[in-house]
């Protein structure tokens, strides 16, 4: 499989240990996964538990800084966090107009303040250490205007001038902040989605979602997961303050 271990060297982060929320299904989960198979110590952040055996999980809500922190502290002081992955989110279709001020408030508690709790918990650590790799899950919602998705594009908007920042001013601390910002990924939202909301039409839905890619077809959890490794890994080393789209063509390609 893509991004797996070889049988023949040193695993790629062996030694390693990975923060990853939201890593109990999707994206997160493939992340979790292919950390774990190349060889980091994953512990997990999320509300649900995660089912990947190789990782440890802790019920967190990542909204609430005080849940943060003590996860944070579960880690064992021997292995500092040297890899974060925010990948926690919450989704909300709906314009200016149809977004109340309920559903502001929980897109920014979760998707904004849930990723500044985590930076925050670990930064100092990797600080000191003069080392630390950050992964920031955006999506094209940041840079494109889509439609019915307001609160959403804010909140991931919010995240790449997080990512910025972050590299910015951590730089020369030994730090890299990066974020991916994929298209349309097929992930059990996509199909709880569609059930919800298009009974009987989901194929036919499903095949309109896809072609809104150039390339024909959604992504999927372990193309992103796949990049994830590469951005964490030594390889990427002079990778910092950057937004990696992973969208099939979608921001440059239409028209």
């Amino acid at each position: 499989m893509a991004g797996d271990a070889v049988s023949a060297g040193t695993p790629r982060l062996a030694g390693k240990v990975a923060l990853v929320t939201g890593g109990s299904s999707g994206i997160g989960l493939a992340i979790v996964e292919r950390f774990a198979a190349n060889g980091a110590t994953v512990h997990v952040l999320d509300l649900r538990p995660c089912p990947a055996v190789a990782a440890t999980s802790h019920r967190v809500d990542v909204s609430v800084a005080a849940d943060v922190m003590r996860a944070v502290e579960e880690v064992p002081a021997r292995s500092p966090v040297d890899i974060l992955v925010n990948c926690a989110g919450v989704s909300h279709i709906g314009t200016v107009e149809e977004t109340t001020t309920a559903d502001m408030d929980r897109l920014f508690a979760v998707n904004v303040k849930g990723t500044y709790h985590c930076i925050q918990a670990v930064i100092g650590a990797m600080k000191a250490r003069r080392a630390g790799v950050i992964v920031n899950l955006a999506s094209v919602a940041a840079s494109a205007g889509l439609a019915s998705r307001f609160a959403y594009s804010m909140t991931k908007g919010a995240i790449v001038a997080m990512t910025y920042s972050v590299a910015r001013d951590y730089v020369t601390d030994g730090i890299r902040c990066v974020s991916i910002s994929p298209a349309r990924i097929h992930t059990p939202f996509v199909d709880g989605y569609l059930a919800a909301h298009y009974p009987g039409r989901e194929a036919e839905m499903f095949a309109t979602l896809s072609a809104t890619q150039p390339v024909g077809r959604m992504g999927t959890p372990g193309e992103v997961a796949d990049l994830a490794l590469f951005l964490v890994s030594d390889e990427a080393g002079f990778a910092t303050g950057t937004d990696y789209p992973l969208d099939g063509g979608f921001l440059r390609l239409h028209g």
